[in-house]
């Protein structure tokens, strides 16, 4: 692991996102439901998995820090095409918390593959990445909504 002892404290947050591309009759099947399968409510088993994911993040991910959590949200909503995750974790400490909030994103959006694959499996985790981050050496803002262009 990193040495993050001689780091300064300081309350630092991050935010990630996740998209998820449904096929448009499990958008429909959900609506029609009210957001729930033969599993349970999708959405707010997925905002769980979420926070779980976020506040395990260094089980999962070596090297990461065991960070005291001090909020963790999870956000979806319906986005062109299928659903927008926003996992936003905050904490004070000396190290960040993109990780932990990459991780809950990602899970969230892993929940509700697991949760809606009954309905189809033509469900894609089209992207995770990082929104913005503040509170460390160098903030970090993405400046357009559109993924990154690829090299």
């Amino acid at each position: 692991m990193v040495d993050v002892g001689a780091k300064e404290v300081t309350q630092r947050v991050a935010s990630a996102e996740a998209r998820i591309r449904l096929p448009r009759n499990v958008v429909t099947a959900l609506r029609r439901a009210g957001h729930r399968t033969k599993k349970g409510p999708v959405f707010d088993t997925a905002i769980i998995a979420g926070v779980m994911a976020a506040k395990r993040t260094h089980e999962l991910i070596p090297f990461c820090h065991p960070l005291p959590i001090e909020r963790c949200t999870v956000e979806i909503e319906p986005a062109p095409g299928g659903l927008r995750i926003v996992c936003t974790v905050a904490v004070h400490h000396r190290t960040g918390v993109e990780m932990e909030a990459l991780t809950g994103a990602a899970a969230a959006a892993l929940t509700v593959y697991d949760m809606c694959k009954a309905l189809s499996h033509d469900i894609e985790i089209a992207s995770v990445r990082l929104l913005a981050k503040s509170g460390g050496r160098r903030d970090f803002r993405r400046t357009t909504g559109r993924p990154a262009a690829r090299k």
